[in-house]
């Protein structure tokens, strides 16, 4: 079945929409008639799968043991988050029938989300933050129930919120363990360890390239047997486009929000101390220091081109995988890693280097998943450009696309924040019980501040608020107020 089939009446719509692990909690509910007349032995297995809306404290219940016990037998955090799909070890033979819907306890579930509903509106009502301006979804990933909606069809400014479907795009397309590189091409001819010629340094977008990969790249020439070169060296940077910023993006935020974009770049292009205009040039004057540390002398000009079709490969060094790039995007929100990996889709998808191409992928990838689009528009990766606009039904859709696919769940909630912990939420909510079970991306610019991720293995939820400018602290304190309302709810 295609997923986009799946859930229709997600959030309430008859728009198309995958969240696919809500089908599959359903139908373990929804088995054969004779399911919940299982034999004993079937009740007494000593593992189980974790579904949606599943925690520890439901599954302790259900096998009569304690969350503490199965926490120990699996090596958990008993206030972390549950992966969906992970198999537990169940200490202990007495359980309930795992396949039953535990009816005597749907009206108390239903109780729940009819308080949080009734809550939420009550936690976004904070002083110079009008609901008018104010976007919000969320919904349970254990029935796909709309618990709360407020303007959710409402595209806003999104802020940092738009590494989220960049992030779920680069997962499907790339995967968690892609990675790029970084090459050294001779052109010209080597004897007696002198290449007659140029040493280029070709980047294919590694955001991460510093001076330690650029020692190692020049260690490998020197191992090559090579101690001079007499024509230079060259930065090529044509695996990207030639745009140094996206659209949309106020003047102010070129270097100071990211460095200028190029498939080279090395120390984010900084170069004693000052950012260079040109990153290509910067990374290539790097590279000539280090290879005159390595032991290779270089004479000749530094300059930024592409290679001769004749270059030939001498050396390779390969970045750090796709999932430690968007830990850093989600965690620490960083922009230029944001770009870059928006560049590098469109260039593996449409071999254009570009944030266009990249864009496009985004697109293509929600559409395909099934997310709804309406009023949408994709114009960078880190949500700078004041084009951007995403709906709260867009970003629900994203998360629940992600916790579908459990592959793809595992890495994205990797990425995100831990509330009162890690990241840039780390100060938020940190004295509210329950609070590291809530795993979200925050975005703030002077028209946005957003919140959108997980509450446990429950919700999945997004606020959106701008603003001519937000008040970024009373966007703050109800962002703080709505989970703390879900985490009451998901007891």
């Amino acid at each position: 079945m295609h997923p986009s089939s799946r859930l229709a009446k997600l959030f309430g719509v008859h728009r198309p929409l995958v969240v696919g692990l809500v089908a599959l909690a359903l139908s373990a509910a929804a088995a054969a008639p004779g399911a919940s007349a299982r034999p004993a032995a079937a009740c007494r297995a000593r593992t189980y799968e974790v579904r949606a809306g599943d925690t520890l404290f439901s599954i302790a219940q259900r096998f009569h043991t304690t969350v503490q016990a199965i926490a120990r037998a699996n090596r958990l955090d008993p206030n972390g988050i549950l992966r969906i799909g992970v198999r537990l070890k169940i200490p202990g033979a007495g359980c309930r029938d795992v396949a039953g819907a535990e009816p005597a306890k749907a009206p108390a579930r239903a109780a729940a989300t009819r308080v949080a509903a009734a809550s939420l509106t009550r936690a976004l009502r904070v002083q110079h933050l009008p609901l008018a301006g104010t976007s919000a979804l969320v919904v349970d990933l254990t029935t796909g129930e709309t618990v709360y909606s407020l303007n959710a069809t409402t595209p806003r400014a999104p802020a940092s919120t738009e590494k989220l479907p960049v992030e779920l795009a680069a997962l499907e397309t790339l995967g968690p363990a892609f990675r790029t590189r970084t090459e050294v091409l001779t052109e010209g001819a080597v004897a007696g360890g002198v290449l007659r010629g140029t040493l280029v340094l070709k980047g294919y977008g590694d955001p991460l390239l510093g001076s330690a990969g650029l020692r190692a790249l020049a260690r490998g020439v020197r191992k090559h047997g090579i101690t001079s070169v007499t024509g230079g060296i060259a930065g090529d940077e044509s695996f990207f486009d030639s745009a140094r910023t996206a659209a949309g993006w106020k003047p102010s935020f070129y270097k100071d929000e990211s460095p200028p974009l190029s498939a080279l770049v090395a120390n984010r292009a900084v170069v004693d101390g000052s950012v260079w205009s040109e990153p290509a040039l910067a990374a290539a004057a790097l590279f000539r220091r280090a290879l005159e540390r390595a032991g290779v002398h270089v004479a000749g000009p530094v300059r930024a081109r592409a290679a001769r079709s004749a270059a030939r490969l001498l050396v390779r060094r390969r970045s750090p995988p796709l999932s430690v790039l968007l830990g850093l995007m989600g965690t620490w929100s960083d922009n230029f890693v944001a770009e870059t990996v928006l560049k590098q889709l469109g260039a593996q998808v449409y071999e254009e280097g570009s944030s266009q191409a990249g864009a496009r992928v985004v697109w293509s990838v929600l559409a395909r998943e099934g997310v709804p689009l309406g009023g949408d528009a994709f114009y960078d990766g880190s949500g700078l450009s004041q084009l951007d606009r995403m709906t709260a039904t867009t970003l629900v859709g994203v998360l629940a696309a992600a916790a579908h696919d459990s592959r793809l769940g595992r890495s994205l909630l990797g990425s995100l924040s831990v509330v009162g912990e890690t990241g840039t939420l780390r100060h938020r909510l940190a004295g509210v019980p329950g609070h590291a079970l809530v795993r979200a991306k925050s975005g703030t610019t002077d028209e946005c501040s957003a919140l959108a991720g997980y509450v446990g293995s429950r919700y999945a939820f997004a606020v959106l608020s701008n603003g001519a400018p937000v008040d970024v602290w009373a966007a703050h304190t109800a962002q703080d107020r709505f989970v703390t309302q879900l985490l009451r709810a998901s007891d």
